[in-house]
């Protein structure tokens, strides 16, 4: 209601009503245009996504587990969680040239020491009492890691997945907007150079409605469900 006052009271394209971009909205849906640039950014998300995931678990568990190698790389991760996004995305297009793998590099080398870091904190909170049961019941490293290390690290988990998500799907604008021909930020890019504030508008209210479905249908269930056991816990003490 007050976006479309103020739209109203201004008259200007600088601030296109709600009726406009929704107008909009339902053309380039139409036209199959929005699904097929949203569809290259969901993909770029999700490769992205799941390899800094990957790496960063696996880089945090061994450097909470060891403190040698936490001496050894935690130089290197305090670089790489301080060295600017924008940094890394020139740097692989100059390197690689202006190709889908140098985007998506640029991406997980942004996330890795996130995750990594989020999961090393993880990682050194294991409980080691546990650990000593799991020893004595003679658990196998996967029995250790399934019923020992994992619930004990989900709440870290779920913290680097929202983190990582939120972090990932700006870096994966700037990438598109910079060097890919396709994807929502390639589509900002060509509006902002029209100053097309509706077509804008558009692509940054159908990104964030994907976002928002992502949290509430499958991170918020997932975070629930495995936290039931935490619930309990508290129920009976």
């Amino acid at each position: 209601m007050l976006w479309a006052v103020i739209a109203q009271g201004l008259n200007s394209s600088l601030l296109p009503s709600p009726m406009t971009v929704l107008e909009t909205l339902m053309q380039e849906s139409a036209s199959g245009e929005l699904w097929r640039h949203l569809g290259a950014t969901l993909a770029r998300v999700l490769v992205a996504f799941v390899l800094a995931m990957g790496l960063g678990t696996v880089i945090g568990l061994v450097m909470g587990r060891s403190l040698r190698t936490n001496a050894l790389f935690d130089p290197l991760l305090v670089l790489l969680l301080n060295l600017p996004a924008l940094v890394t995305i020139i740097l692989m297009y100059v390197w690689f040239g202006l190709v889908e793998v140098a985007a998506v590099m640029a991406v997980v080398i942004n996330k890795v020491p996130n995750v990594a870091v989020t999961i090393r904190e993880g990682a050194r909170s294991l409980d080691h009492r546990l650990e000593e049961m799991a020893t004595v019941y003679r658990f196998s490293r996967w029995q250790r890691l399934t019923e020992v290390w994992a619930p004990q690290l989900f709440p870290y988990l779920m913290a680097a997945t929202r983190g990582g998500l939120a972090l990932i799907w700006k870096i994966v604008l700037v990438v598109e907007l910079l060097g890919r021909s396709n994807g929502v930020g390639f589509q900002l890019h060509l509006a902002f150079q029209v100053f097309d504030v509706a077509a804008i508008l558009a692509y940054s209210l159908a990104f964030v409605a994907v976002v928002q479905l992502i949290e509430l249908a499958l991170l918020q269930p997932l975070e629930r469900r495995a936290s039931r056991w935490r619930q309990r816990e508290v129920a009976h003490a």
